[in-house]
């Protein structure tokens, strides 16, 4: 069996003295893993960075082989974010989520797409901390765990909708939620589609709603926590200076 597909290096390990097996995130075939040879060599090591765009040719005699990738770089993202510490943290971020939450060998085409316009976005600053919650949210429901934030969760009602419940994944209205507050998620309203636009607090506030459900609706299952580099990168927003 073969397939060649355009994808997204998600990670690459060693293997062997020379060899890595890198995860691969492929628009037609899903996250897929395969030995790439030389892969910790000179050539093929910055091809390998998490973020960059490659044209991958998988062979395998099996399809439940691992079988072995030859990539070709097609876009250097990681080379291009090098000297911008915020945005080259928010690529290995959003890499990190994509391994972790990914089943294997299953296609996603809409998180795929949506992945490349995102990491295609991180030289923006003022846009893509947004665009990635936006992500996120769309990676949830993608993999069946999608939040519904366009009612409220104990009244119904479709309006003042500041808060998700942890427990039912569903929005809870400022009226219905205020003396619960302090044990409820926040709702920007961007992510609720109420506005094209948010703040950077908006923006961190987002993320972490969208971190908490990745973490406890997907990757406790494989009884794994949201990854460091993730789990890190709302205070970095926070702190940043842009």
């Amino acid at each position: 069996m073969d397939f060649l597909d355009e994808g997204i290096v998600l990670s690459a390990r060693a293997h062997g003295e020379n060899h890595a097996v890198a995860e691969i995130f492929t628009a037609g075939h899903g996250k897929w893993a395969g030995l790439v040879h030389g892969g910790q060599g000179r050539r093929m090591r910055p091809i390998l960075q998490p973020g960059n765009s490659v044209r991958a040719e998988w062979k395998g005699r099996l399809e439940s082989s691992l079988g072995h990738f030859s990539l070709e770089l097609s876009h250097a993202r990681a080379g291009e974010l090098m000297q911008d510490r915020l945005s080259l943290a928010a690529l290995t971020a959003a890499c990190a989520v994509a391994d972790a939450a990914l089943p294997e060998r299953e296609a996603h085409g809409r998180a795929y797409h949506a992945m490349a316009v995102l990491l295609d976005a991180l030289g923006e600053p003022a846009v893509w901390p947004a665009l990635m919650a936006r992500w996120e949210l769309g990676l949830l429901a993608e993999l069946g765990f999608g939040l519904t934030l366009d009612r409220c969760a104990a009244t119904g009602a479709r309006d003042n909708l500041i808060y998700v419940s942890p427990r039912s994944a569903c929005a809870v209205s400022a009226e219905a939620g205020a003396p619960y507050k302090d044990k409820l998620l926040p709702l920007p309203a961007f992510l609720r589609g109420a506005s094209s636009e948010a703040t950077r607090e908006e923006a961190v506030d987002a993320l972490r709603t969208t971190g908490y459900f990745i973490e406890t609706r997907i990757l406790h299952l494989a009884n794994r926590g949201l990854p460091d580099a993730r789990a890190h990168l709302p205070e970095l927003i926070e702190n940043a200076s842009f």
